[in-house]
């Protein structure tokens, strides 16, 4: 799967070493998924490669520009024919089964707002999707691209090392949508804490109708 992320800051992606190590590292070298950052400043016209403007009717703070957003855009869809995802508190909360539903995609192109948003009229025009990780504001949609791409990438088939670990997630179809039940290790007892004994008795039934009575 592809991932395209439109931003000012393409070494916030580029240079992150959380697309190196783990998960989704491993994902990346075994080329399950491909992510390329896209500098929007290359697009702008303006001589200073600048990309914002103060906002018409006044107001605190400036707005990116529609120019180099649009030509980004045009640009990047030559080579990713997926939706553009706009990353903004205005968007629908992510959820499981957005993740799930994107993931049956061959490409994603993310846009990373930053200052006080984005010109309207992209959104109006070239955005497919706008989707907000929770009811907050960051500086940045960098953050929110890299947590849709985790969610994301963890559910296509040959990322995990078991693929029915994703199966036994919070919020999956097999949990009823609920959050996942407790999980205990080695050793058995810890400052007086005992593992419970269904967990202990391989009756694998019994296990699960624990596992299912404990979920969140």
């Amino acid at each position: 799967m592809r991932f395209d992320i439109l931003t000012i800051f393409p070494q916030f992606i580029d240079e992150n070493p959380y697309f190196e190590h783990s998960i989704i590292g491993r994902a990346i070298k075994n080329k399950l998924i491909k992510v390329k950052a896209r500098d929007i400043r290359k697009y702008s016209k303006d001589k200073h490669r600048k990309v914002d403007d103060i906002p018409y009717g006044g107001g605190a703070g400036m707005v990116m520009a529609c120019q180099p957003i649009f030509d980004a855009i045009k640009a990047v869809k030559k080579l990713n024919k997926g939706p553009v995802i706009f990353l903004t508190p205005h968007g629908k909360t992510l959820t499981h089964a957005k993740a799930l539903k994107l993931a049956k995609l061959k490409g994603i192109t993310l846009l990373c707002g930053r200052y006080e948003g984005i010109d309207q009229r992209i959104r109006d025009t070239l955005i497919d999707e706008e989707i907000s990780i929770g009811d907050y504001v960051l500086t940045g949609g960098e953050l929110p691209a890299m947590i849709l791409i985790d969610a994301i990438t963890r559910q296509l088939p040959g990322v995990l090392h078991d693929d029915n670990s994703a199966l036994e997630d919070s919020f999956t179809k097999k949990l009823n949508g609920k959050k996942e039940y407790p999980h205990y290790t080695r050793p058995e007892i810890f400052k007086k804490m005992r593992v419970p004994k269904v967990l202990l008795s391989g009756n694998h039934a019994e296990i699960e109708k624990w596992r299912m009575g404990n979920l969140s």
